[in-house]
């Protein structure tokens, strides 16, 4: 006989799945979601424990209500003579003082400048000005309503050579005001401020837990390529459209919602887990499930398995869509199996993770998908707060001919209204226009909802997360400040080794300390015997986690994942390409290669004690990219090539890399330009490279050269 799923039983008891599997778990059955079976003996079990005439459930409910409104009326007469002193003794103080600070500043602004009139017939409280440390010199002017000419020509002549952009020392503010007639207050809060309009910048908030109310979910599809999340995607929009009975999409807007059993699913249009962790790396945590796509056919490919990486990295709950069921080769067990060796284990197997067979191409199962969804979605009793200004993150942006900047947001708190005041990153304005997903103008847009937001006063960056506020110029003066502190902050990026001193802090200080790490090896035995013995290094609260793992070398998707997890990537004879040099360059990230498996491990035990021995480290020097292959009488194969980085050194240590996986590691010891011996060739020339006891190089190889130095790390 089949098995009655969790949430079935709970829709013919009429109460919530989560309930209902609450209850299956205090009575001792192995149910572990929502969508796990039930024999017929546990069936009755559960029912029977909602029949029971002395259930607790029934029991609770009478006993609480009366009691306590009754002391309530005793303590109103409480409130009366306390409130009746307060007012007759706060009106005689607060009219005294006020006229002894108005006249006091008074004599203090007439010695302060040399005309009289001008302090006399001015009130005297414009004669104070707080301003903030490192103000600029037009910012001061503009404050005292003066030429920024006049304020640089007084600070030439305190000797302080200050341009109308540059700061005005903190020692000459209090004489600059003087000369002005004004006293300078210097507000020594900034750093505060600045700190507070950062994290106005991730727009943090909390909510009264009372306020909260159930919300759609916001959904993210990831998997390989061609396995079908485009078709996924796009059965579901298409059925949707249909079953709403619309006239069809007429414009994609990178997010819209389905409704399956009257269970509203937000999907984000943007597949693909670069997206996913883009977002992620600007603090947009906006995904609530991820769905993982896997064909039948093919199996778990590299772009899945980083998929499921990206996913477990940012903590999501994982629904596996195992598609392509309408194929003859369609093999769903070998799918399951080869899910387990990525850490999931779907509940066909005894796991937690929900697992559905579908076809996007033909519709079969898509359903029973986004029932699962629903369900996960339930469990996780998703909620916020409709009430509260709208916060949400802008998902996409363009500039439209005819609309200007527009940007599709999801609203993850609060209702967006049409005429509010918006404010995203850098950059404000005002909602003149909402359109849903099939184009469809609307007013109000609440939690979970994808809305096209027309109205900004230039195109917002995806990943910003936006808010509303209460007016156009607190808009501006915030999409002011935010602009001024990127512009800071665009000049100091951390470096490598600035961040593994962050890190190593918190290893050292942190009570649970976790080091994350990325691993790239040569070969799948190679990166086993990584994962094996990492599990090996332990210290008392602290632990190493491999996010991802693969074989080839580093990426700039490898670099991306380590940005957003705070990890840092190691390669085993294996080599980041260009981009991700560039991408780990810009971001900060460090990437260390090892080709000796036991240092790599020291090494790693090294981070995760929050120490680093004195150790060599390699000095990038250049990258050639092998173009031909000759043959030369005493060197055997000698490499035509082409500079792309750096320089390349005569008699400097080079390795050759093949499909990023190191090959090759000695010495240079020939390097020409045409006939002639020189001793480095540096970017956008060619050259004949020829290597020590190496002749195995083919076109498409890249030699990269590079010298040891000895180094202390604290």
């Amino acid at each position: 006989m089949a098995k009655k799923r969790v949430y079935e039983l709970a829709r013919e008891l009429g109460l919530e799945s989560k309930d209902v599997l609450e209850r299956a778990r205090e009575l001792g059955l192995e149910v572990k979601t929502a969508s796990s079976g039930l024999d017929e003996e546990g069936e009755s079990l559960v029912v029977g424990s909602y029949q029971a005439p002395d259930s607790p459930a029934e029991a609770e409910p009478e006993p609480v209500p009366t009691p306590e409104p009754e002391p309530a009326p005793e303590p109103e007469p409480a409130p009366e003579p306390a409130s009746a002193p307060e007012p007759a003794s706060a009106p005689e103080p607060a009219s005294a003082p006020e006229p002894e600070p108005a006249a006091a500043p008074v004599p203090e602004a007439k010695p302060a400048t040399e005309p009289g009139p001008e302090p006399a017939s001015e009130p005297s409280d414009e004669k104070v000005i707080a301003v903030t440390e490192g103000v600029t010199v037009a910012e001061f002017a503009t404050e005292i309503g003066e030429r920024t000419g006049n304020v640089v020509k007084e600070l030439m002549g305190m000797g302080e050579m200050v341009p109308g952009g540059g700061t005005i020392p903190h020692h000459a503010l209090e004489a600059l005001g003087k000369v002005f007639g004004y006293e300078v207050l210097v507000d020594e809060k900034v750093e505060e401020e600045e700190e507070a309009t950062v994290e106005r910048h991730l727009v943090e908030y909390e909510d009264d837990p009372a306020s909260l109310k159930p919300r759609p979910p916001v959904v993210t599809v990831m998997g390989h390529v061609d396995h079908g999340k485009t078709q996924l995607l796009d059965t579901i929009r298409k059925a949707n459209v249909i079953a709403g009975e619309a006239g069809g999409i007429t414009q994609h807007i990178g997010a819209y919602q389905v409704v399956k059993d009257g269970d509203t699913i937000t999907f984000l249009d943007t597949p693909g887990h670069e997206a996913f962790t883009a977002l992620r790396a600007r603090g947009a945590n906006v995904t609530d499930i991820a769905i993982i796509v896997v064909a039948a056919n093919d199996g778990v490919m590299p772009q899945t398995a980083e998929a499921i990486a990206h996913a477990q990295a940012a903590d999501v709950p994982i629904v596996i869509a195992i598609n392509k069921m309408d194929l003859e080769t369609a093999d769903p067990y070998a799918v399951r199996a080869a899910l387990t060796q990525h850490g999931i284990v779907v509940e066909d197997l005894g796991g937690d993770v929900v697992a559905a067979e579908i076809s996007a191409l033909t519709g079969d199962g898509v359903d029973d998908l986004l029932e699962m969804v629903a369900l996960v979605a339930e469990v996780e009793e998703l909620k916020a707060n409709p009430s509260a200004p709208a916060v949400g993150t802008v998902i996409e942006s363009r500039l439209e001919v005819g609309r200007g900047p527009v940007a599709t947001v999801v609203v993850q708190r609060g209702t967006l209204k049409q005429g509010s005041s918006i404010v995203a990153g850098g950059v404000s304005g005002r909602v003149r226009a909402m359109f849903d997903d099939q184009e469809k103008q609307v007013k109000v847009a609440g939690p979970s909802a994808p809305v096209l937001v027309m109205g900004w006063d230039d195109v917002p960056s995806a990943g910003d997360m936006f808010e509303i506020v209460k007016n156009d110029r607190t808009a501006r003066k915030l999409a002011d400040e935010r602009k001024h502190l990127v512009r800071s902050a665009t000049h100091i990026v951390p470096t490598a080794t600035q961040r593994l001193e962050t890190l190593l802090e918190n290893l050292r200080t942190a009570d649970h300390a976790e080091l994350r790490i990325v691993v790239r090896a040569d070969a799948m035995g190679s990166l086993e015997a990584i994962r094996d013995s990492v599990k090996k290094i332990t210290r008392e609260d602290g632990k190493v986690s491999v996010i991802q793992g693969a074989v080839g070398g580093v990426t700039a998707n490898d670099v991306m994942l380590a940005e957003a997890s705070d990890a840092i990537i190691y390669g085993f004879n294996a080599r980041p390409d260009a981009a991700a040099r560039a991408a780990a360059k810009d971001t900060g990230i460090d990437i260390r290669t090892f080709s000796i498996i036991y240092e790599l491990l020291d090494d790693i035990e090294g981070l995760l004690l929050g120490e680093l021995a004195p150790e060599e480290v390699e000095a990038f020097l250049g990258v050639a990219d092998v173009r031909e292959v000759f043959r030369a009488p005493r060197l055997g194969k000698v490499a035509g090539c082409y500079v792309t980085e750096g320089e390349i050194n005569r008699n400097a240590r080079a390795r050759v890399v093949r499909d990023g996986v190191v090959v090759y590691e000695g010495r240079i010891i020939s390097l020409r330009r045409f006939k002639d011996d020189v001793p480095s060739v540096a970017v956008g020339f060619e050259c004949g490279i020829g290597l020590e006891n190496f002749r195995d190089i083919k076109e498409g190889d890249t030699i990269e050269s590079f010298e040891v130095r000895e180094i202390a790390r604290i």
